[in-house]
Formats: C-alpha cells, sequence, structure tokens
C-alpha cells in the first residue's frame, strides 16, 4: 500500500520506514495497536474512518508487540497508543480507546476536513457510524468497571502482582520471551538468548504464550509493551534493542558483575568473581583533557547529579528508575543526565570514575554508587546522613507544596485569575457565591503556575478548576459550589 494519504492505512515494518515517512514533514499519525487487544481492533476502526476523511493527512499502524524498537522510541506502554507528527515532530500523543479525542486530535494536526470548514471532531460521527462508536464506548464502560475493586496502581491485581513478583526474582537473571530457549518462537527472543548464551551467563526464563495473564500482566507491571523481557535481579534491564546494544558496547556483562552474577568463563572453566575494585577516581584514565573536563565538570553541575538510562520521568532501566524513586523518597532534589543521548560521556565515565556500569549517583562531585549501593544507604540511613553531612538541602516534593497551598486559608480557592479579576466564567461565578454568603477565603491564581496546576489536577483526581477546598478538603468544582449555595449549605458547611 503506497505510504500516501488518501483514505488509506499503512502497516509500518521498520523505524527507518517511519523516520522516512516521518520526515517529509506531512501530518502523520501512528496507531501502535495490539491483535489481542479488543479496544485496538474497535480503535482501529475508527482510525480508519478517520484516514478517509483526512486524505491529505497519513495515516500508520504499528503493532506494538511486533516492533519493539518503535514502541520503545515513543515509550508505549499500553495500547491503543496514537502518536501525532507534524513538520517531522512529535506534537501530540493519546493512549486508551476514545474516540472523540483521536478525532480532535487529528483534526488538529491534520487541519480541516475540507476547505473553508472549521478543525472538528464532527467528522467522528459521520464516518466511524454508531456500531463503532457504541462499541467503543461499551468497551470503556467494561474497562472502568474492571478497574475498581482489588487492583494495585498498576491497575494488576493484589494476586498477580504477587505472582510476577515472584516470577521476576525466581532467577536472578529472568529472561520472559517467546518459546522456550531451546525453541524461541520469534527472532527477537532469539536474538537475547543466544546474546546470554555467549556472555556464558545463566538464566531462567518464562514463555508468555503459554499464558496470558502473565503475558498482558507483565506489560502493565513493567510498563513495557513488548516481549522478550529481560530482567537482573528483579529489575528490568528492558528488550531486545536494548540488550543487543549493551552487549554490544560490554555493558552487558559489567552489569552482570556488578549485580553479583555469577558469569561461566568458557576458557577456565570456573566463575568470575564480581570486580569489587570500583568506585575511585582513576589518575591513569587515558581520557583527553577535554573529555576529562567534560566530564568533571558535569558531574559537578549539581550538588546531586545522577547519569541514568533515560529521563527521571522516562527512565530507560529497572535501575535507573529504581535510584531516582529513592532519591524522590528522600524528597532530595537532584539533576539527571541521560548517558543514552551521548556516547563520549557514556563510555567515558566508566573509564574517568572506574565504575563499569550505571546509574552513577555523585554528592558534590563524589561517586556514590549504583542502584544497589544507593538501596543499601537507603535502608540503613546511611544516605540521607551522607546528604547531611555534605550539606545537601532537602527540598520540598509538589505533593508537599501542594498540601502547603491547599491549608494555607481554611476555605481556599484555585482558579483561573484572582477574586478581583478572574479570568474564566466559573471562577467568576464561584467567588461571587462566597461573596454573597459573606465567606472569607485564600486564592491561587493556577494560570501563574503551571507545576501547581498539572499537579492538582492528580493530587485531588479533579481534572478542572476552579477547585474549592476547605479545611484541606475538597469541595468541589463550580457545579457542586452553586448547588451548596442554591440549598443553603454552602455557608453552614464552611463555617462548621
Amino acid at each position: 500500500m503506497a505510504a500516501t494519504g488518501g483514505g488509506t492505512v499503512k502497516e509500518v515494518k521498520s523505524k527507518a520506514e517511519l523516520d522516512n515517512t516521518v520526515g517529509d514533514g506531512t501530518p502523520v499519525v501512528l496507531h501502535f495497536w495490539a491483535s489481542w487487544c479488543d479496544a485496538s481492533k474497535h480503535m482501529d476502526q475508527v482510525f480508519s474512518q478517520l484516514s478517509t476523511d483526512f486524505p491529505l493527512s497519513r495515516f500508520l499502524r504499528v503493532e506494538a508487540e511486533e516492533q519493539p524498537e518503535i514502541s520503545e522510541a515513543y515509550s508505549v506502554s499500553a495500547v491503543p497508543y496514537f502518536v501525532f507528527f507534524k513538520d517531522g515532530k512529535v506534537v501530540d500523543t493519546l493512549e486508551g480507546a476514545d474516540p472523540s479525542s483521536l478525532a480532535n486530535k487529528v483534526a488538529k494536526v491534520a487541519g480541516s476536513i475540507r476547505p473553508g470548514e472549521p478543525a472538528a471532531p464532527a467528522s467522528l460521527g459521520m464516518a466511524a457510524g454508531p456500531t463503532v462508536l457504541e462499541a467503543v464506548q461499551e468497551l470503556a464502560k467494561e474497562n472502568g468497571a474492571s478497574q475498581h475493586g482489588s487492583q494495585s496502581p498498576s491497575g494488576i491485581g493484589d494476586d498477580l502482582k504477587k505472582r510476577l513478583q515472584q516470577l521476576v526474582n525466581s532467577h536472578p537473571v529472568m529472561l520472559f520471551m517467546k518459546g522456550s530457549p531451546e525453541s524461541p518462537q520469534c527472532g527477537f527472543s532469539k536474538k537475547v538468548v543466544d546474546i546470554l548464551k555467549k556472555e556464558n551467563v545463566k538464566f531462567g526464563s518464562f514463555d508468555i504464550l503459554t499464558n496470558n495473564e502473565v503475558r498482558e500482566g507483565l506489560k502493565k507491571f513493567a510498563n513495557w509493551p513488548t516481549f522478550p523481557q529481560l530482567y537482573c535481579k528483579g529489575e528490568l534491564l528492558g528488550g531486545c534493542d536494548i540488550v543487543i546494544a549493551m552487549h554490544e558496547s560490554g555493558e552487558l556483562g559489567e552489569v552482570f558483575r556488578d549485580h553479583g552474577i555469577q558469569i561461566g568463563n568458557s576458557n577456565e572453566g570456573k566463575l568470575d568473581e564480581p570486580d569489587s575494585g570500583k568506585g575511585g577516581i582513576s589518575e591513569s584514565s587515558g581520557l583527553s583533557a577535554a573529555t576529562s573536563d567534560r566530564l568533571r565538570g558535569l558531574i559537578n553541575s549539581d550538588p546531586v547529579m545522577l547519569f541514568m538510562k533515560g529521563k527521571p520521568d522516562e527512565p530507560r532501566c529497572g535501575f535507573s528508575r529504581k535510584v531516582v524513586e529513592i532519591l524522590r523518597q528522600e524528597k532530595v532534589k537532584f539533576e539527571s543526565f541521560d548517558i543514552l543521548t551521548d556516547d563520549e560521556v557514556r563510555q567515558g565515565l566508566k573509564v574517568y570514575s572506574n565504575w563499569s556500569s550505571y546509574p552513577q549517583l555523585y554528592i558534590k562531585g563524589e561517586l556514590i554508587g549504583g542502584s544497589d549501593i544507593v538501596l543499601e544507604m537507603q535502608k540503613s540511613g546511611e544516605l540521607k546522613k551522607v546528604l547531611a553531612e555534605k550539606g545537601v538541602p532537602f527540598g520540598e516534593t509538589l505533593e508537599d507544596r501542594l498540601k502547603q497551598l491547599i491549608n494555607s486559608s481554611p476555605v481556599m480557592l484555585f482558579m483561573k485569575g484572582t477574586p478581583d479579576n478572574p479570568k474564566c466564567g466559573f471562577s467568576s461565578k464561584v467567588v461571587n457565591a462566597l461573596k454573597e454568603e459573606g465567606l472569607e477565603f485564600g486564592s491561587f491564581d493556577i494560570l501563574t503556575d503551571d507545576e501547581v496546576r498539572q499537579g492538582l489536577k492528580t493530587f485531588s483526581n479533579w481534572p478542572t478548576f476552579p477547585q474549592l477546598y476547605y479545611k484541606g478538603e475538597l469541595m468541589g468544582g463550580c457545579d457542586i459550589v452553586l448547588e451548596m449555595r442554591n440549598n443553603g449549605e454552602l455557608k453552614d458547611t464552611l463555617s462548621e
């Protein structure tokens, strides 16, 4: 099928093909789907209809599980998932079975359906048809209902989560794959098996084709949508592409050794011992003066500096994610550097610090260590002690800040604008209701601070503004406040 618009959906077979298509600047909508996912199938019908309504844009499909390189490149953790491109850049994303939002976002990227008409999701009704919409809506209801009950925050039942945790930790090196090491059922699984054999490392495996509950649960548990998945000491290393890159750079073996994994030495017929002589700055590193100066500058660019795979909000390996979680639990402000974006730093820092794996945590320019050491220091209380000794301040978390703001006044209103100059009608109505009842209240203009604006939506589980709080408890938004005033409850409730 030609890679043009005109009401067609093209199946993408490689990242290079996707990059070439996106690179010409034409609006592109990319749908990550899976054959086992009912929501994907329903949304694919909507997607196909929208490709007809917007013939000047390109509509592409990727089977997430079969194209892990593309899925990992766009941090796909669930399907259906959509990525929107314009002028060669990602401009928006959408997760889940939401046909109305999909149509909105397509219209925004692609422009109007016909010259002279507004870009709006009106096409969805005539394109998708009532049958598809009804199916998607029903599916959404079912999914919403199923998330009640004994569910963990990741959407996994407690029993399944416990089972997955046991499986992940059942071997120091654990591979979840399609098939068995002796008979892999996909090329990606075969490649990882071959690499582990070349590394001379013993590993356990689980055939995810034999158990759909484990297969689907592990995607949510690991926040990783494809297989194979390789774990070391219970932490996700990644999929096929990451394992290949780590093997080719020599980093995979270093990670195994750093975490005490016994590696068979085919020449000696014995096991290598983990390298314990690490952590000191090498005097005769062999690095150029310019590289050494650059690394020294990066290490000292912040009191607490983490060199990791990925970013704090999007870690690319389990060990990096672990250290990020620890620093956030300890309420430590830190900066980070994604070593996957700069090979000079990635390779040079191993030599400079004489530490062969990542992440690496530095405090006031001194190497603390990797995830195992940081975790042990947290458990023993030594991490707080080191931070205090080096004079590193403990920064407040966003949650702490939101709690302080919410409790800064008995009656607290988060609004758009100020009481004297509201910036939206809903905020104006709540301000007037409070004033009419003679109630004193504090306020915060969420238009002046996007961190508070976005954070409060999650913190309160309330997606819109204004939000009214009384003694730290959310009362509600505009409709609830007006209803309480009309019922005569507003003043009594806020004066208790």
